[in-house]
């Protein structure tokens, strides 16, 4: 479909368009043309992601000169994966209705845990281990060594994107995460490294907030990104509390005690390379003198983590003199350690603000804000002198570092609080100082005066107004589009109290109560015999569920009520299922497990293997229930009814009756 917007000609891949949708292309080519941003806000499933990026290529090559890239930030990676299948099918219909092979780039970038092609690194279970061993591979001075001697390990893909990928550009295309780890596997070269590098020349990037929002990483990754670029930041109703996030820092005693460690550790680096190589301190020295901006001269892979707040003008500054040093350095991180150490010896909360924390720690152990100021960049000029190749370990004294550099920098929009107790053990004592930033606005100001067009938008964003509020920003356009078609289909109920009466609610201090267990329990049973489909129950956390279950079968077993059915599929929040714990419920009451269902819930196997019994039959088809329903004799009482949507039932897959005290689509029996 082709569509003009305001001027502007649109080719839409989709053979009907909703007036909302239309309506919302229209808003945001009028904040392209105004070159300022906008607030605008369409409900989910209207197409929303379609309508984002239909309009921004077409108002590229209509003027090449105005916007040069769209930079899409997303929340998850499952996310992120969606829009690029969107963009795909985009370019696929750009092509078949012009004919001729589109020269467009869009690519996605995510951490190395989900891009890396290594087989030893990426095996790694955890982010941090796998950016870790990646830096002791990559950067510049564990290269150097490997070329000395050829028994220390390297990343092979590195090597070969670095001797040959930088002068082949990625091909015309648009690649998802799987797609540049195969053409990583066939080129030979580094999937991550090659995404970083094709950012500075794709059309349409698309990558999580943190890229942008969180000054650590958006200075490694996003630095080169050209203004004249349009931010969209989609699902945007939390980008405050993403903001919040990114600039917040939590120091335990735990932490404190590691940050101990790792400054032994760097005692005894400085002192082994004094006697080793002496000239190489000599030279950083000199370096600092010079300012910050000389010494972190680097490579991109000798750069773990960016300076969170530092300006330009403070990193052309000379190092104070009494950091300057590696043995002042390491002294300076010792009494700085000690202060925070005196400060969580609390029995009572404590909440100063930054400079009444700056006031503090310069009379008790004489520490001013300057060095404070360059603490973070002392340390990781330091680390890379050093040649520190496991540098996740020396994660909890570079969180210290971060801090120091916050509390220095920022006198307003923070606060400290500081909590004898941590709210998973509120019994137990465990101090733990929290730097939390209050004002949204700080980390995402860089990304409103960098970058001339930046879009926040979401299914929920009313009261509009108070967006532009939070983020301190002036938006030319805002504006809320709602859905034409009714949506007759969803019924939203919120259950406040059971049949006893008794207030059900999952918060933490009612989790215990047996009534309210019980309760939750009956509620399921009660909606499992009129609903016709399946349940899904949503728990707060693994161990919340296997409580919950447990004490059901506790109370079903104490009621004499072995042989009763649970039938219900359980689902955590956090994963798509969990049916050990069905299966675990089943054994538990003593139900014998039969042969299970070969294919999935839902596929022709199960329709075929039957979960009622070896052969399942039709029993009815009434006017209020139009699908087939399945018979499934239990007792001397009859037969009950239960009706099936694709072989889909309200219990796991294992051939066992349920029971019912009457059949909810049967009018005689109901």
């Amino acid at each position: 479909m082709k569509l003009n917007i305001d001027g502007l000609l649109v080719l839409f891949p989709h053979d009907y368009i909703y007036p909302e949708q239309f309506s919302y292309m229209l808003e945001l080519k009028r904040t392209l043309d105004a070159k300022g941003h906008g607030v605008l806000e369409m409900p989910s499933g209207t197409g929303k992601t379609t309508s984002l990026l239909a309009p921004i290529p077409a108002y590229r090559q209509a003027y090449p000169l105005e916007v040069t890239k769209l930079i899409y930030c997303s929340r998850t990676v499952p996310e992120i994966e969606k829009v690029i299948e969107e963009l795909r099918k985009l370019v696929h219909f750009h092509e078949k209705q012009t004919g001729q092979k589109l020269p467009f780039l869009g690519l996605a970038l995510s951490s190395r845990k989900n891009l890396c092609i290594h087989p030893e690194v990426s095996g790694l279970r955890f982010g941090k281990e796998v950016d870790s061993k990646c830096f002791s591979l990559t950067a510049s001075y564990i290269r150097a060594q490997h070329q000395q001697d050829g028994s220390l390990p390297s990343c092979r893909f590195f090597e070969e994107f670095d001797a040959s990928g930088r002068q082949v550009p990625l091909p015309y295309g648009v690649y998802n995460l799987d797609d540049l780890k195969a053409y990583g596997q066939q080129k030979g070269w580094c999937p991550y490294f090659l995404a970083r590098y094709s950012i500075l020349h794709a059309n349409i990037v698309v990558y999580s907030y943190h890229y942008l929002l969180d000054p650590k990483i958006a200075d490694v990754v996003s630095k080169e990104l050209a203004k004249k670029s349009v931010v969209v930041f989609d699902e945007a109703h939390n980008i405050d509390n993403v903001c919040i996030d990114s600039m917040g820092v939590n120091i335990t005693r735990k932490v404190l005690d590691r940050c101990q460690g790792n400054v032994a550790t760097l005692q005894a680096a400085i002192h082994r390379i004094k006697e080793t190589d002496a000239q190489k301190l000599k030279e950083e020295y000199q370096q600092l003198l010079q300012g910050l901006r000389e010494a972190n001269a680097a490579r991109e892979t000798d750069v773990y983590l960016a300076n969170p707040v530092l300006p330009d003008e403070i990193l052309q500054e000379a190092v104070p003199g009494n950091i300057r040093t590696a043995e002042h350095f390491v002294a300076f991180l010792k009494r700085l350690l000690e202060y925070l150490k005196s400060r969580l010896r609390i029995h009572h909360v404590v909440q100063e603000s930054p400079p009444s924390f700056l006031k503090d720690i310069f009379e008790k152990v004489c520490i001013e804000r300057k060095p404070l100021r360059f603490c973070a960049e002392r340390l990781r000029c330091l680390l890379r002198t050093l040649e520190i190749a496991d540098i996740s370990d020396f994660s909890p004294i570079t969180l210290i570092s971060n801090f120091a550099t916050l509390v220095s920098t920022y006198s307003k929009g923070f606060t400290i609080l500081i909590e004898p107790f941590d709210d998973r053990t509120p019994t137990i004592l465990n101090p733990i100082l929290h730097f939390s930033c209050m004002d949204a606005s700080i980390a995402i100001k860089p990304v409103f005066e960098r970058f001339q067009t930046v879009i926040i938008t979401s299914g929920t964003l009313s009261p509009l107004d108070m967006y532009p509020q939070i983020l301190d920003f002036r938006p030319v356009t805002m504006a809320t589009f709602t859905m034409t078609l009714a949506r007759t289909c969803l019924c939203p109920m919120i259950v406040g109290r059971g049949n006893d009466q008794v207030t059900i609610s999952s918060k933490f201090e009612t989790r215990e109560d047996i009534a309210v267990i019980r309760n939750y329990g009956n509620l399921l049973l009660e909606m499992s015999a009129v609903v016709p489909d399946g349940i899904v129950a949503f728990f707060t956390s693994y161990q919340y569920m296997e409580n919950i279950v447990a004490s059901w079968y506790e109370q079903v077993r104490q009621a004499g009520l072995a042989r009763a059915a649970f039938p219900w599929r359980f689902h955590c929040a956090k994963v798509a299922a969990a049916p050990f714990l069905a299966r675990l419920a089943w054994s538990s009451l003593g139900r014998r497990s039969q042969r299970p269902v070969k294919g999935p819930m839902g596929s022709e196997a199960a329709r075929q293997e039957g979960a009622f019994g070896s052969s399942p039959h039709v029993f009815r088809a009434g006017p209020a229930h139009h699908m087939a329903a399945h018979r499934a004799p239990h007792s001397a009482r009859g037969s009950r009814a239960r009706p099936l949507r694709d072989g889909t039932v309200a219990y796991w897959s294992l051939r066992l009756p349920i029971k019912w005290r009457a059949c909810p689509h049967d009018a005689k029996r109901a």
